[in-house]
């Protein structure tokens, strides 16, 4: 019996592949915003969901990755928003983080804690920069602010990052 394929089975089945393609990636960053692996994984499954309800106004504006990251960056804002967020303790070690593609050195604990310790809106930057591999230009479409923010935000984040790890105070 041959399976009788709707008219958007071409559409839902591009969307399948895109979710396949960066749903690693949109958990990583999920984790490290929010702190907390079921939290991440809801977050990816709730930025999946509304990209899916959104995917055929979907106009190839910017890539899908820098779409579908800023959709994950905006989900983990409003879980971190909820009252009930900001009352646990969201501690979190390099062996709780999913499982990375490149494996992880001592040397990279150290950096992770401190990226962690950054303010909310440099540690994004960073982390999309660095982890996600966006350009700024892309970072500026995911969050939604100027192309001359996402440099400040790098900037400092960069210099608060070598002042941690060299043992220095912040200028």
């Amino acid at each position: 019996m041959e399976v009788v394929k709707g008219p958007d089975s071409v559409l839902e089945e591009r969307f399948c592949q895109m979710a396949e393609a960066h749903q690693t990636a949109l958990l990583r960053l999920c984790f490290v915003l929010l702190k907390d692996h079921a939290l991440a994984e809801d977050a990816v499954q709730e930025t999946f969901l509304k990209a899916y309800r959104a995917y055929a106004a979907y106009r190839g504006d910017c890539g899908e990755k820098t779409w579908l990251t800023r959709i994950a960056v905006n989900v983990c804002r409003d879980i971190k928003r909820r009252a009930w967020f900001r009352l646990v303790d969201r501690r979190v070690t390099l062996e709780q983080l999913p499982e990375p593609a490149v494996p992880f050195e001592e040397k990279d604990d150290s950096l992770f804690q401190a990226i962690l310790q950054l303010p909310a809106r440099e540690r994004e930057a960073l982390i999309l920069y660095y982890y996600q591999d966006l350009s700024m230009a892309e970072i500026s479409q995911a969050l939604g602010t100027p192309l001359s923010t996402v440099g400040s935000r790098l900037k400092r984040a960069r210099k608060r990052l070598k002042a941690m790890l060299e043992g220095g105070e912040e200028e």
